[in-house]
């Protein structure tokens, strides 16, 4: 019998349990009908960040972030090529510290791009700056993802 995760739904934030063995048979939310595990960063906004870190049985990954910023611009060609790689394994989003400079301030968010690794709604990891995908999956690496 296979573990049932909770995941919060990208489109409605409907809480979906799914069967951790059916994470890559690429689930439906039961509310809205629409797919739970995009190939793609979830944007997350003051409105909904809360409920998708904490509610979410997979660790999440968050790329804080803004329109500005050189770096950032570089990296999220590679940020969303590895959320397609991790789908089922780490929920991916991004952050508009432009426009929720709310939470800039709430996550202590001092330079960008920063990456916060969220696991059962706490963080447990940060790093600043750009990272080379190898670089990237090397860091993820190191904390069993």
């Amino acid at each position: 019998m296979s573990q049932t995760l909770e995941l919060v739904c990208p489109h409605c934030e409907a809480i979906n349990r799914v069967p951790q063995d059916r994470l890559g048979d690429a689930p439906v939310c039961g509310k809205c009908g629409k797919e739970l595990l995009p190939a793609a960063p979830v944007n997350l906004t003051e409105r909904n960040m809360a409920r998708f870190i904490a509610r979410n049985q997979l660790p999440v990954l968050v790329d804080f972030w803004a329109p500005w910023c050189g770096p950032c611009k570089m990296f999220a060609p590679t940020f969303a090529q590895y959320a397609a790689r991790y789908v089922g394994k780490v929920r991916f989003a991004k952050v508009d510290t432009e426009a929720e400079q709310m939470l800039g301030a709430q996550y202590n968010i001092r330079s960008i791009p920063t990456l916060a690794l969220f696991v059962n709604g706490r963080e447990v990891d940060r790093v600043s700056g750009a990272l080379p995908g190898p670089q990237l999956q090397a860091w993820l690496a190191r904390h069993g993802l």
